[in-house]
C-alpha cells in the first residue's frame, strides 16, 4: 500500500515550478520571515537547506510549518515535489531534485557541509532550469555561490537576503559578487517577491544542458552508478593542493567562485571554505606543537632533577637549558595563537552596496 492510500490523500502531481532556498548561521529567523510572507496558494514546491550538525535532529520543518500558510515537512527520499509544500533537508544528507522527486544522498561533503547548498542548487539547475528560483539567506563563507551561479546560467531568477540586514553577510555577499543580475531584498520582502516571480508565465522549456553542472550533481548523489569521479570532469586539472576531508589531491574546476576545487572522490571546496579549513588545520597543528613543547620542557626539568640528585651537575645544567629553550618556544607559540596570527585578514565579508 503506498503512502497516498495510507493517508487518504490523492497522490500528488510533481510541481512544474521549484524554489530552492539555502541558509546557514543566522538563517532560521530569515527563513521564518520568508515563509511567513509566502502566498497561501503557491504554485511551486520549496526545498530548504540549512546547515546543521550531522548528529543534530532538525526541528526546521516544524518551525517553518508554524511560520506561514504552507505545509512544511522533513524531506524524505522519493518524495514528490508537491506544489505548496516546503521540504526541509534532514541532517547529514544532501537533498537533490530529479524527475519531479527528492533524492537524499550521503554523498561527499561540499565546503565541509552535508547537507550543503550547492548540490541542491545544481540539481535544480539541471532539472528545472528557468522554472526554478534560487534564494540565499544569512550565512558565513560562500557555500551556495557555485550552485546558484549554475542556476543563473540556466535562466533562473536569483534572490538573496540584503546583506545590510543579514546577521551573517558572507553567503549573500558572495552571491552578489559572483552572480550577475541578483536581486537583494530584506527577508520580509523575499516571500512576496517569490510569489510575484511565480505568477509570471515561464515558456515551455527544457533545462539547459550543462555537462559540468550535471556531472557535479551526479557526484553528489552517491547512489548513482557508475559513479562519476572528479578526474572525469571536463577541464579538471590537478592543483597540487590536498583535500582537508580525505587528504586526496584536489582538482581545479572552472566556474564561480573561481577557482573551485574537488578531490577524486568528490569533496568540494570553494576558495573561502578551503582557506578557512586550512586555518583550522594549521591551528590544530600549532596546538599540538604547543602541547609537545610543554611536555618536552617538563621532561627536561625532571631529567635535570634526576641528574642533580646523583651528582651529575653538568648533565643537569644541560637538561635545564633544554627545558628553558622548550619553555621559551612554547611561550612564543602561545603568543602566536593568542594573537590570531593564522586568521585570513584579507577575507572580504563586508556588505556589498
Amino acid at each position: 500500500m503506498d503512502s497516498s492510500s495510507r493517508t487518504g490523500r490523492p497522490r500528488p502531481t510533481p510541481a512544474s515550478r521549484l524554489v530552492v532556498v539555502g541558509a546557514s548561521a543566522g538563517g532560521v529567523e530569515a527563513l521564518r520571515s520568508v515563509v511567513g510572507a509566502l502566498p497561501a496558494e503557491l504554485p511551486a514546491a520549496i526545498v530548504v537547506v540549512l546547515h546543521i550538525p550531522a548528529d543534530a535532529p532538525s526541528a526546521l520543518a516544524a518551525i517553518l510549518d508554524r511560520a506561514g500558510p504552507l505545509r512544511a515537512v522533513t524531506a524524505r527520499h522519493g518524495d514528490v515535489l508537491e506544489a505548496g509544500t516546503i521540504f526541509a533537508a534532514p541532517a547529514d544528507h544532501h537533498v537533490l531534485v530529479a524527475d519531479g522527486h527528492l533524492h537524499l544522498s550521503r554523498g561527499p561533503r561540499e565546503n565541509g557541509h552535508r547537507p550543503a547548498l550547492d548540490p541542491l542548487f545544481r540539481s535544480a539547475a539541471a532539472d528545472f532550469g528557468p522554472a526554478a528560483i534560487g534564494v540565499v539567506l544569512s550565512g558565513n563563507r560562500d557555500d551556495g555561490t557555485a550552485g546558484i551561479a549554475a542556476l543563473a546560467r540556466a535562466g533562473a531568477p536569483v534572490l538573496v537576503q540584503d546583506p545590510e540586514e543579514a546577521l551573517y553577510v558572507g553567503m549573500p555577499s558572495s552571491v552578489i559578487r559572483h552572480v550577475p543580475g541578483v536581486r537583494a531584498l530584506p527577508a520580509t520582502k523575499l516571500g512576496a517577491m517569490i510569489g510575484e516571480l511565480l505568477s509570471e508565465l515561464v515558456p515551455a522549456h527544457e533545462a539547459a544542458h550543462d555537462p559540468l553542472t550535471e556531472a557535479e550533481a551526479r557526484i553528489a548523489d552517491i547512489s548513482v552508478e557508475p559513479a562519476d569521479t572528479t578526474p572525469d570532469l571536463d577541464e579538471a586539472e590537478p592543483s597540487g593542493l590536498s583535500c582537508p576531508d580525505c587528504d586526496g589531491v584536489l582538482f581545479r574546476l572552472p566556474g564561480e567562485p573561481a577557482p573551485r576545487f574537488r578531490c577524486r572522490v568528490g569533496h568540494a571546496w570553494s576558495p573561502t571554505s578551503l582557506s578557512a579549513q586550512q586555518d583550522e588545520a594549521i591551528e590544530g597543528v600549532l596546538w599540538s606543537a604547543l602541547r609537545a613543547l610543554a611536555e618536552k620542557a617538563e621532561l627536561q626539568r625532571r631529567l635535570a632533577e634526576s641528574a642533580a640528585g646523583v651528582g651529575r651537575q653538568g648533565a643537569a645544567d644541560t637538561h635545564l637549558r633544554r627545558a628553558a629553550r622548550a619553555k621559551s618556544d612554547a611561550e612564543a607559540l602561545r603568543r602566536l595563537l593568542a594573537g590570531g596570527a593564522i586568521e585570513d585578514e584579507d577575507e572580504d565579508v563586508s556588505p556589498i552596496g
